[in-house]
């Protein structure tokens, strides 16, 4: 669990959604878990590799990130974040917002002050 959480934060995202119906799955949820051992099947060989760029210098980004409404059983927004160094994700971040957003704007303002 440590590993799939600290290093493969898409295999963690997809779990953890699909996680929530584990006291009664339906077939929907069902392909998901195919999907996702499947997804583990075909990326065994990839794997993160830190290089500096030719200029010696290692760049570091940050994005954030909000849905409106996306989860569809309680209505709430999610927010996302993600900081990079040398475009390799090193800090991420993905939870439901505590308050229900009336907007898409509200949605984002939101998320931008959970940093």
């Amino acid at each position: 669990m440590y590993a799939m959480v600290c290093t493969r934060p898409d295999l963690s995202q997809a779990v953890s959604m699909v996680s929530r119906y584990m006291h009664d799955p339906g077939k929907g949820h069902w392909e998901v878990v195919r999907w996702i051992l499947q997804y583990i099947k075909d990326i065994v060989d990839v794997a993160l590799v830190f290089e500096k760029d030719d200029g010696g210098k290692q760049e570091r980004t940050g994005y954030v990130d909000s849905d409106y409404a996306g989860d569809l059983d309680k209505c709430w927004s999610t927010t996302r974040y993600v900081f990079t160094l040398s475009q390799v994700s090193m800090s991420w971040h993905c939870t439901l917002q505590a308050i229900v957003a009336l907007s898409m704007t509200e949605a984002e303002y939101m998320a931008l002050t959970e940093l």
